[in-house]
């Protein structure tokens, strides 16, 4: 099977293995393992950041960081088909008590002057602008890059209203590789940065949050009361320390087979490319064939490749770690098959 429902299926390589059977240990919560302060110290240098903290999963640490940003009865600025909006299950209404406010966006980027206009200060009747989130590379549009250029712009207009900004960067480093900068440039723009080492980077679990020293020693707290607090956890931490340090510059191997899936996609006739692929993400429109996405993902698997819909008339693949530019061919005919077969 070519698998290409996520990048969140890759294996561990070869190194990371041997990294986990290898690694120090310590108990964490004791603040004693000197593989996850590795890891920790690392990150939050890559990012620019005072400090950071190892966390189990992305959700984890988006929700750790609108817990520890806001208070109750607060309101956040999201995109309105943001990943925290979306896939995390009400959470932050659920356990940071607050309200969500979503703005639309053009490929991920809200407009700045939105964002201003959607900032509310105290007033008895509203509940005021606890933090704002974006997210980079934005998963629902298609693994697009939100430019630097708007994240400065979002970030300079909660400076000026005293609202922290809090950056969902699941992705973080395919964005970087694909608009050719340093990831701190992005990171600089955002008082706090989650990003995960088990998608595109290919550890096996894991997330980062980095920020400030004070806010992470808060963050601490919330990550204890989620049961999140951890033992000898160097040996989880072993692999995301080799993704960190070793797996960024191979993502663009992952876009570059995006974009040989794209266009041969584009080949097919019946199946239209809707994404502008910049990333590793490929989303495709199947409803000229007169099938929905559920149907057409059961038609891959059939022929040996694995998807997932994205809606009712549209598939998502992503390239990632354990597929192969030969794989993205073989891929591509499985694809033709399907369709022959239709």
């Amino acid at each position: 099977m070519i698998d290409l429902r996520s990048d969140t299926v890759t294996k561990p390589t070869e190194e990371m293995r041997k990294a986990m059977y290898l690694a120090e240990v310590g108990d964490d919560v004791y603040g004693e393992d000197p593989t996850v302060e590795k890891l920790e110290e690392t990150a939050a240098n890559v990012l620019g950041k005072e400090a950071a903290l190892f966390v189990t999963s992305g959700t984890q640490g988006n929700q750790i960081a609108v817990l520890t940003h806001c208070r109750p009865s607060q309101e956040i600025i999201l995109e309105a088909e943001s990943h925290i909006f979306y896939y995390e299950s009400g959470a932050v209404a659920a356990l940071a008590g607050v309200q969500t406010r979503t703005i639309p966006s053009i490929r991920g980027a809200m407009d700045p002057r939105k964002v201003h206009e959607a900032i509310r200060g105290i007033d008895i009747h509203y509940p005021e602008t606890g933090l704002i989130c974006i997210e980079n590379t934005h998963n629902r549009a298609g693994g697009a890059v939100v430019p630097v250029e708007n994240m400065k712009e979002i970030y300079q207009v909660a400076k000026k209203h005293q609202v922290p900004v809090h950056m969902d960067g699941a992705r973080l480093f395919n964005a970087a590789v694909a608009a050719d900068v340093d990831v701190k440039e992005f990171a600089q723009y955002s008082d706090t940065v989650q990003f995960c080492l088990s998608k595109g980077l290919g550890a096996p679990i894991g997330s980062i949050i980095a920020g400030g020293k004070d806010f992470i020693q808060r963050a601490k707290v919330w990550r204890k009361r989620l049961g999140g607090g951890l033992r000898q956890v160097g040996v989880i931490a072993a692999p995301g320390l080799i993704a960190l340090t070793n797996m960024k510059d191979r993502l663009a191997e992952d876009h570059e087979n995006a974009r040989l899936l794209a266009d041969g996609i584009r080949n097919i006739d019946g199946l239209a490319v809707v994404n502008e692929v910049e990333t590793n993400i490929v989303v495709v429109d199947v409803k000229e064939l007169g099938v929905t996405a559920d149907e057409f993902v059961v038609a891959l698997k059939a022929e040996g490749v694995l998807s997932g819909s994205a809606g009712l008339s549209t598939v998502r693949l992503v390239t990632n770690l354990n597929v192969s530019a030969n794989d993205i061919k073989l891929a591509i005919d499985a694809i033709s098959r399907a369709i022959n077969k239709k």
